[in-house]
């Protein structure tokens, strides 16, 4: 039994912190997973630029508002939830995520959650577990399931490198670089072909 496991940002829609960093003219916001391979660095910078800048969960959201899944990516997911079993699995929030799924046709979502005061400030943020993509492919993996994972940063690496088949999706130059074992794909017709190969 099959499974295959999306990254979401990068993969299905645009990164949602570059597009707020656009949106409100602070560039340090641009940096991503892609950048920084530690995620707890990586949040707790963003919350600090947030706090200096006086932003909440308002204004990323309506930023959010805007944001449209990829070209091709709702035809992607839903021919390939036809073929099989599809989870996203994402280190994004679920106060950012709703809009997004609704536009994708609400498939299943493990993500984590903000921890957000009366005021909109973001306080902090829970982690679903500890390395959560690569804890839940190995929980599907313990439950007889066999993983296929795709994504295209640092925090994919593990659930790509545990599952059976595992691919990049639009990465960098230097994650491609350093894994030349993995295959990397550009397009959603090519990624597709590839997973139902794998299937």
């Amino acid at each position: 039994m099959n499974i295959v496991c999306l990254d979401l940002e990068g993969v299905l829609v645009p990164e949602i912190w570059i597009a707020f960093s656009e949106a409100s003219g602070i560039p340090e916001l641009r940096r991503t997973t892609r950048d920084e391979p530690d995620y707890d660095k990586l949040m707790k910078f963003r919350l600090k630029i947030l706090k200096e800048h006086g932003l909440g969960l308002r204004e990323i959201q309506a930023t959010i508002e805007k944001i449209d899944p990829m070209p091709g990516a709702r035809e992607f997911l839903d021919s390939l939830r036809e073929k099989t079993q599809v989870l996203i699995l994402s280190d994004t929030f679920t106060q950012f995520a709703t809009p997004l799924m609704k536009k994708l046709g609400w498939p299943t979502l493990f993500c984590n959650e903000l921890e957000v005061a009366e005021s909109g400030e973001v306080t902090g943020f829970r982690m679903r577990c500890e390395k959560s993509k690569l804890s839940t492919v190995r929980a599907l993996q313990s439950v007889g399931f066999d993983t296929i994972a795709v994504g295209d940063s640092f925090n994919d690496l593990g659930m790509i490198q545990a599952s059976r088949a595992g691919f990049l999706f639009r990465s960098t130059a230097q994650i491609r670089k350093d894994h030349p074992e993995l295959k990397a794909f550009e397009s959603y017709g090519d990624l597709l072909e590839a997973i139902l190969k794998a299937l």
